[in-house]
């Protein structure tokens, strides 16, 4: 008898990061939904929509080991080859760009679906986020990043999202530096990690083995303390005196970058990490995320993926950015209102109230039409009028 209730008890359990949306959920993160795709449309970004299952290789291609370790594996039963259920759709809208629209100018693309992960990364408390994002290919120029930065920061604005402050980094700097050491894969990515993790007697050690340059040692090592306000830039720009020019051209875009959101957007909180490198095995550029107070991870992201698109056969400028939809409900300080109320019809054949629901569903009432023998009426059914004869003619009245 106990393994039977245990058994029954598992029935409705779900595993651990995977959960339900009840109604009232539900109906506010459709409206938040359409509210936000609306806004993209009306910016010019198109929406597409991915697979949510596909081939492991063209799936993962350029991906990165990061995004590898978050993709569940099945084997198709159909073709007896590996599939992948997508973790990520920033790539599959890359692939849309390059393999399928074919257009040489400015391309600008939006998504919203689940998306499902092996393991919890910290990015959302759900291991299937509704992952929300916009991408802009075909322009490799200061004004595109900070396009998307902008409609990144109006999407958390439209979603009740507030105080928002940004985290601003660029990995065209660390890595112009790696080669510019001529460190191979395996030292490159040990000072990777050592790096995110702001790892500094570890840095100077990996730093010390491999006995580089002075110079090309004094810069590297000194990007895990080149983080904080907009001063953090002018100091970096004295300690990389005399590196290579890809150095100082990126470090001259993420100064481009803070001029205009100075202009524009001088309320703005920024905090500067030059050691910050969000996506390193795909991103060329820069890369930004946005943060807001007592919430302790990032709620979205984004930044420059230039060129991933030569693994589906034509290389693009590109750059973008997503967030969990669902993270963003949760936080909102402003979120839209669950519809409430509605009409409720009585059961009943005559084809004139039948005229009167079609036509008052067709002006946007929620209509619920009583079952025969059903249990509770209209305030059971969350009804606050009904829809009643009166005089010969069928009219909404209070409940």
């Amino acid at each position: 008898m106990a393994a039977e209730e245990q058994s029954k008890m598992t029935r409705w359990m779900l595993p651990e990061g995977i959960e339900e949306t009840l109604p009232e959920q539900a109906n506010v993160l459709e409206q938040l939904r359409r509210h936000l795709l609306d806004y993209f449309s009306s910016c010019g970004y198109e929406l597409v929509q991915t697979p949510f299952i596909e081939y492991l290789d063209a799936l993962l291609a350029g991906a990165g080991k990061e995004l590898g370790a978050q993709t569940f594996r099945i084997t198709d039963t159909l073709s007896g080859q590996q599939l992948g259920i997508r973790a990520d759709m920033t790539l599959q809208a890359a692939r849309i760009d390059a393999h399928q629209i074919k257009q040489d100018g400015p391309v600008r693309l939006c998504y919203i679906g689940t998306v499902l992960h092996t393991v919890n990364d910290g990015f959302a408390g759900s291991r299937a986020p509704l992952q929300v994002g916009a991408e802009l290919y075909g322009h490799a120029g200061i004004d595109s990043d900070f396009e998307i930065l902008e409609l990144m920061l109006n999407m958390l604005g439209l979603a009740g999202i507030q105080d928002v402050h940004i985290d601003l980094g660029h990995v065209g700097i660390f890595r112009a530096l790696a080669a510019q050491a001529g460190l191979d894969k395996q030292d490159e990515q040990l000072l990777f990690e050592a790096l995110q993790r702001k790892a500094i007697p570890e840095i100077s050690d990996i730093l010390d083995r491999l006995a580089l340059d002075s110079h090309v040692s004094q810069c590297l090592s000194a990007l895990a303390d080149l983080n904080g306000g907009v001063e953090v830039l002018a100091r970096a720009e004295k300690i990389f005196q005399g590196a290579d020019a890809s150095v100082m051209a990126a470090l001259d875009e993420i100064k481009q970058i803070s001029a205009l959101l100075q202009q524009r957007l001088p309320n703005l909180p920024v905090h500067y990490d030059l050691a910050e490198l969000r996506g390193y095995a795909y991103k060329t550029g820069m890369v930004f995320a946005a943060f807001m107070p007592g919430y302790g991870q990032e709620i979205a992201r984004g930044g420059r993926y230039d060129e991933i698109g030569s693994i589906f056969g034509r290389a693009r400028p590109a750059t973008g950015f997503s967030a969990d939809l669902k993270t963003l409900m949760t936080l909102s300080a402003q979120l839209p209102a669950a519809k409430t109320g509605g009409i409720f019809a009585p059961a009943n054949d005559d084809p004139t109230m039948r005229e009167a629901i079609n036509a008052l569903r067709q002006q946007g009432e929620r209509v619920i039409v009583e079952l025969p023998g059903q249990q509770g009426g209209a305030v059971d059914m969350a009804c606050d009028r009904s829809l009643s004869l009166v005089k010969g003619k069928w009219q909404v009245v209070p409940v």
